[in-house]
């Protein structure tokens, strides 16, 4: 199934490309387009979670230069039957996460260093879990790919305001075309984002909480993340927005328009689905190798989260 929804996806974003091609530049557009998109194709299969690290500044860690980290990751991978991924700490002080990569035995997980200054023990390990969840779920491949032509088709349609208004490209639509691709494109790419993301982060958050046990913890860090990511700007996501849907929560300021066009569910219904898995499991939790304090009652985005120096600030 994850490799049927991948080739869909990949088709959907090729004619996308080839559209965009075709509207800037007619039939020889859309055949240049259609070789440079397969292209994309071939090179972001092997490369595309290199690219989205690179963009995000995200530096390798291991056992010596972070050693809390990755015996978190390690423990958390064995407990989920994974093989262990390559660790990455981005260095920007918005709390969030992501993974990525081809398959389990070639992906990689990065924190920023706002998440392990600013959330408890229980939050940071209800969010690798979730991070360990999508290599689990196999969604890391839809979701780089994603990030990647996607970002191609919007620096395609950026240049159709340059190139596309020549009279002798024969442009079938002329300048009407060029504001068309221009406008339209960068939008239909964010919304073939957007049809994948909101059933995939439920489910990495149901995924998460089994392999730890504790559903609070990564509520509590749903909300706590939501709450200070609308507060602190992540300048990099900024640049690249295409990446957004990768993060566990939308790392992007804008709040425009969110029910339609957030690349992931509302924050508090994900919390509201967890706290109803913790009554499920009878609110038992998890058990911990550092313990913390685990939230007292259901936490609630708009409540102040936590703050101060996390486990390893």
């Amino acid at each position: 199934m994850s490799t049927l929804r991948t080739g869909i996806l990949l088709a959907a974003l090729t004619a996308l490309f080839m559209g965009v091609g075709y509207l800037i530049g007619g039939t020889g557009g859309m055949v240049i387009a259609f070789l440079v998109a397969a292209g994309i194709n071939l090179f972001s299969y092997w490369n595309s979670d290199k690219i989205v690290l690179r963009m995000h500044h995200a530096t390798p860690v291991d056992a010596r230069s972070s050693p809390d980290l990755y015996a978190l990751v390690q423990r958390l991978s064995q407990q989920a039957g994974l093989p262990m991924p390559a660790v990455y700490v981005i260095d920007n002080p918005q709390p969030n996460a992501f993974a990525t990569g081809r398959n389990p035995q070639n992906s990689a997980v990065a924190v920023t260093s706002g998440l392990l200054q600013r959330l408890s023990f229980e939050e940071i390990e209800g969010v690798v879990a979730h991070e360990l969840a999508h290599i689990k779920n196999r969604d890391t491949l839809t979701m780089t790919l994603t990030a990647t032509i996607a970002g191609a088709i919007s620096m395609l349609a950026n240049f159709a305001f340059i190139f596309g208004g020549n009279r002798n490209n024969n442009n079938p639509l002329g300048i009407v075309g060029v504001i068309v691709a221009a406008l339209v494109a960068p939008l239909a790419a964010a919304l073939v984002q957007f049809a994948i993301s909101r059933q995939r982060e439920y489910v990495a958050d149901r995924t998460g909480a089994e392999i730890t046990g504790n559903p609070r913890g990564l509520a509590s860090a749903l909300a706590n993340i939501s709450n200070t990511a609308a507060r602190i700007p992540n300048m990099d996501a900024e640049r690249a927005p295409a990446t957004a849907h990768m993060f566990i929560i939308n790392p992007l300021s804008g709040a425009r328009m969110d029910n339609l066009f957030s690349t992931h569910p509302s924050t508090q219904n994900r919390v509201d689905r967890l706290m109803a898995l913790d009554r499920e499991l009878g609110g038992r939790g998890g058990s911990f190798s550092k313990p913390g304090p685990a939230p007292a009652e259901p936490p609630r985005v708009g409540r102040t989260g936590t703050s101060g120096r996390g486990p390893w600030g």
